[in-house]
């Protein structure tokens, strides 16, 4: 372990910053038109500065280690800070807008982020957005990829996915809880109902989100995940699952939050279960959000307010 020493500048960690997105020392030094021996030299006086080691180093290139996904989250939030006080004192124009979210399948969560960009104040920005399986979600989290995932628990999933955030170092923030609805075609025969049971379910295709190599009943999107159907399919996207839905008759359980704008020919209909569908954030609990990160949770508020539905924070 490096000799802790003193004094760490605003310029290491923009170059920390860059390296553990580049997820290499010589592309960041391209990027930020260093030489590489340069910035392998700041590496690793940023290291003995802080008396840790925050890269792991390898002929592929560097990841991050345990010290270094924390240190991570700090470094952005000091150079964020920095990036403020110039726009303000000095005149600068805003920087570079940055922002990674994961989240389990949810229109909200997309119509959120359209919000997000629309209103951006950046000249140039990189966010990403990633719908992708629960654990994948959590891993994203974890490793720094995004900065907050979004998906949902109940009473079943609970346990299982605390101990795992816990021993991941994040934290589970709820949003909202809500009441199960299937979403199907507007042209099925149930989308006129005012409500559904699972009877009527009976002999319609089940669509789930496949959850690959992790395909735990823990880890799907969808409530009521043990209960045996005669006519399953699982899908990766949400494109597909909402195709089948029109194609093929079918239906999936989630929020019955759907927007109009972007999914037309879906409509929710409530399901007659016992059942609640808890949707919250999760974000690294050592690390403060960044602004972006706010805005775009502010975004989801907003977005699932308009439908009447009760914020829990």
């Amino acid at each position: 372990m490096p000799k802790r020493t003193s004094g760490i500048t605003l310029q290491q960690l923009q170059y920390f910053i860059e390296v553990a997105a580049e997820g290499s020392i010589s592309a960041a030094a391209d990027l930020l038109f260093v030489a590489q021996p340069t910035m392998s030299a700041a590496m690793r006086d940023l290291e003995t500065r802080v008396g840790r080691d925050l890269l792991t180093r390898s002929a592929r290139g560097v990841t991050l280690t345990v010290d270094g996904v924390e240190f991570l989250g700090y470094a952005r939030q000091v150079v964020e800070q920095a990036e403020l006080l110039e726009q303000r004192y000095l005149g600068r124009p805003p920087s570079r807008r940055l922002l990674g979210v994961s989240a389990q399948h949810y229109s909200f969560v997309v119509d959120a982020f359209v919000r997000m960009v629309r209103a951006t104040d950046a000249a140039e920005y990189e966010f990403s957005l990633r719908e992708t399986r629960t654990f994948d979600i959590i891993e994203d989290v974890r490793t720094l990829r995004s900065e907050l995932g979004i998906l949902f628990r109940n009473d079943f999933n609970r346990n299982v996915l605390d101990k795992l955030l816990r021993d991941s170092g994040l934290v589970f923030h709820p949003l909202f809880v809500a009441a199960p609805h299937i979403f199907v075609s507007r042209r099925n025969p149930l989308a006129s109902r005012s409500r559904a049971t699972l009877a009527d379910l009976a002999g319609l295709p089940r669509l789930t989100f496949d959850q690959g190599a992790n395909n735990s009943f823990y880890f799907a999107e969808e409530i009521l995940s043990t209960l045996s159907s005669p006519q399953e399919i699982r899908v990766s996207d949400r494109a597909t699952i909402f195709n089948l839905m029109i194609g093929l008759d079918g239906y999936t359980i989630s929020t019955g939050i759907i927007s109009d704008d972007l999914d037309p020919e879906i409509v929710a209909v409530p399901l007659e279960v016992d059942e609640r569908i808890e949707i919250g954030w999760i974000g690294r609990s050592a690390i403060p959000l960044t602004d972006q990160a706010r805005r775009y949770l502010a975004e989801v508020r907003a977005v699932v307010a308009g439908f009447g539905v009760e914020l829990l924070d």
